[in-house]
């Protein structure tokens, strides 16, 4: 387990235990408490606490500078899949791809199985065309599977393997 996962893992512990769903964090003390630079604390919140993955990040610096981390709660599975679908429109780049069928399996909307599937259709080798279509195609075809997804999901039709 590198030092980026035990970060990740402790500050969704923190935000876990926080019934508000909403941390503050100083870099530099979480820093220390880790023995890294801060630099890489700003790599953890970069990679691992995305909009796309469900957390809105704000920051303060300065002295009295802070991170806060918020884990974004919907509602419904309808009001989630919709925000997900504005979020990648008009366009979706890989990482932020994953990174959204992450938070579905997560979320228990798909299973491992249907997240590799779905994986496997939108990688950059399978969409082989130049930037920005490529992210464009991967939007539309990602629109396509949330969209049937909320409409199975609204019928209540059970799924194998969950």
């Amino acid at each position: 387990m590198s030092i980026s996962d035990i970060i990740e893992q402790y500050l969704k512990e923190i935000l876990h235990a926080n019934e508000k769903k909403v941390i503050e964090i100083k870099r530099s003390e979480i820093a220390n408490q880790f023995e890294c630079v801060p630099s890489q604390i700003n790599y953890v919140i970069n990679t691992r606490f995305t909009f796309e993955k469900g957390y809105l990040i704000e920051s303060k610096r300065g002295g009295g500078g802070y991170i806060r981390i918020t884990r974004v709660e919907y509602q419904d599975e309808f009001q989630l899949i919709d925000e997900i679908i504005a979020m990648i429109n008009p366009a979706v780049s890989e990482q932020g791809a994953l990174d959204v069928l992450e938070r579905l399996r997560e979320k228990k909307l798909i299973n491992l199985r249907e997240e590799h599937l779905i994986i496997s259709a939108l990688q950059r080798e399978v969409l082989n065309l130049p930037l920005p279509e490529r992210d464009h195609l991967r939007a539309r075809i990602l629109t396509n599977i949330l969209t049937t997804l909320k409409y199975i999901n609204s019928k209540g039709e059970e799924r194998d393997g969950m």
